[in-house]
């Protein structure tokens, strides 16, 4: 990791601006792009947005030739001011206000996700004529971060509402799913891909031709534990989708965002307390000036677990319960999960969470306690 840091580790010893903050490596950013349309040539990249959606980061993502997905007007507002065309983004969260469809339709986005009736209506109404592509629900074993209740329907019900799309006078497309974020096997691809070919066959039917596949996310950043290579997956997809389409592949789209922002940015706390509860008590607490509410959302029930950096590293260390600065008592990032750190750790020191450059600016609250968001500097 420490080639990774390296132009991290001189912005942060050059200048010291407030904790907490995220530093972020366009480097880096550009070199999982590239790794990625090597590994995957034939998928179309659309960069989730809202896994870091600073302009610095969209930019260089244009330049390189990728596209966007979108979950908002508010991201499409950041995609067109950094130049980025509306044939370019694809609007991809099922649940959007009717208000919001007319506007991305009225500046030329053309491409949407559905996964229900309701949804499908307010497209026809709103986005006449647009290309829609329905979500499929999708098992999430072997994911850090599910997405299995929330989003998408089964296959029959695909089938039926794409070809009641057709008659809504839109244009299907095809379908989607997502394996869940931060997915650590790659064969949970093969499932969801068997079950998008029968939507195929079935809709092609009913007059229905289909010509567009979206594997959405799940490849993973480097947290705490190791993960399968890039390769892995990429071998993984391409043998399920000749195994399930053959030479009937369609156009496949992929949407990473943790995957190419994830391991390029480093978030900087400072230790604002170490304390015990009792004279016997077993464990440190140490709350930092980061936490649940501003920027390490995703530590929600210990999920990701982020490989940690100090000030003090190198010497002796017991274990800790970490918490964030807030008045909240759920604001505790690490409990159960057996974390230590240097004994000497003390008031004003600095932890660094590593890989930290998904979904943690973004996700940061506004000023809930009156903490600010964290700021991110992208080198």
């Amino acid at each position: 990791m420490g080639q990774l840091t390296e132009r991290i580790d001189r912005f942060l010893a050059d200048r010291t601006p407030p904790t907490p903050l995220l530093v972020l490596d366009l480097n880096i950013v550009c070199t999982q792009y590239r790794a990625l349309r090597t590994c995957l040539p034939f998928a179309d990249v659309y960069y989730a947005v809202k896994a870091n959606p600073a302009l610095e980061v969209i930019g260089v993502l244009a330049e390189l030739g990728a596209s966007f997905d979108l979950a908002s007007c508010g991201e499409l507002k950041r995609c067109r001011d950094g130049n980025v065309s509306a044939d370019r983004v694809s609007f991809g969260n099922t649940i959007k206000r009717e208000a919001d469809i007319a506007q991305a339709s009225a500046e030329g986005v053309r491409l949407f996700a559905f996964d229900s009736l309701g949804e499908l209506e307010k497209l026809a109404r709103a986005a006449p004529g647009a290309r829609v592509f329905c979500r499929m629900l999708a098992r999430s074993k072997g994911a850090e971060w599910p997405l299995t209740h929330k989003f998408g329907c089964d296959a029959e019900m695909a089938t039926d509402l794409l070809i009641r799309a057709k008659a809504l006078g839109l244009r299907p497309a095809g379908v989607s799913f997502h394996v869940g974020s931060q997915q650590t096997d790659p064969l949970q691809w093969n499932s969801p891909i068997e079950h998008a070919e029968k939507v195929f066959r079935s809709c092609a039917r009913a007059g229905v031709e289909l010509d567009l596949l979206n594997l959405g996310g799940g490849l993973p950043a480097r947290y705490r534990f190791e993960v399968p290579s890039l390769e892995s997956y990429a071998q993984a997809i391409d043998g399920a989708l000749d195994e399930h389409f053959g030479s009937s592949r369609p156009r496949i789209i992929i949407e990473p965002g943790r995957y190419l922002v994830g391991d390029a940015a480093v978030l900087r706390a400072q230790v604002l307390l170490v304390s015990h509860k009792s004279r016997h008590a077993s464990k440190r607490w140490v709350y930092v000036d980061a936490g649940r509410y501003n920027g390490l959302t995703e530590t929600f029930g210990e999920r990701i677990q982020y490989r940690l950096r100090t000030s003090r590293d190198g010497t002796m260390c017991s274990p800790v319960i970490l918490a964030g600065p807030t008045c909240d008592s759920a604001d505790i990032i690490y409990e159960k999960s057996g974390y230590e750190l240097p004994l000497d750790l003390g008031i004003g020191d600095t932890i660094d969470f590593l890989s930290a450059g998904a979904y943690t600016a973004s996700c940061a609250s506004v000023e809930f306690n009156g903490f600010a968001p964290i700021q991110t500097y992208c080198i």
